[in-house]
């Protein structure tokens, strides 16, 4: 078997931080980003999107931007959603979370822009 790799992610390096499951992989483009959201819509899930400060990210809960999107299934317009919030919240991390009716939980979270750290 082979060795496991360390992240080297530390709170005492704000850089170093991993946020969700993808945040462990090489950057995401636009391209890979929309296909993520297509997903999540594909699946039926409610988008919703949320922004933290960097600092904040660990031990406070992260502000929701707006009201979940409900039933919204144009992957442009969440995409457009996210990009406001970048806008409005330039330091801050923004994420996309796909809330599943069904299970009543989240189905998908991903960071899709970071904030400058410290």
């Amino acid at each position: 078997m082979s060795e496991m790799q360390d992240y080297k992610s530390r709170l005492s390096d704000p850089a170093s931080r991993k946020f969700e499951t993808f945040s462990y992989l090489p950057e995401m483009d636009d391209d890979r980003i929309r296909k993520q959201v297509a997903y999540l819509v594909s699946k039926g899930w409610n988008p919703a999107i949320e922004h933290s400060e960097p600092e904040n990210a660990f031990d406070h809960y992260w502000y929701m931007w707006k009201l979940p999107m409900f039933g919204e299934t144009d992957v442009s317009a969440i995409l457009a959603e996210a990009e406001a919030c970048h806008r409005a919240n330039p330091n801050h991390h923004v994420r996309l979370i796909g809330y599943d009716n069904f299970k009543q939980s989240q189905g998908a979270s991903m960071v899709v822009y970071r904030g400058k750290t410290v």
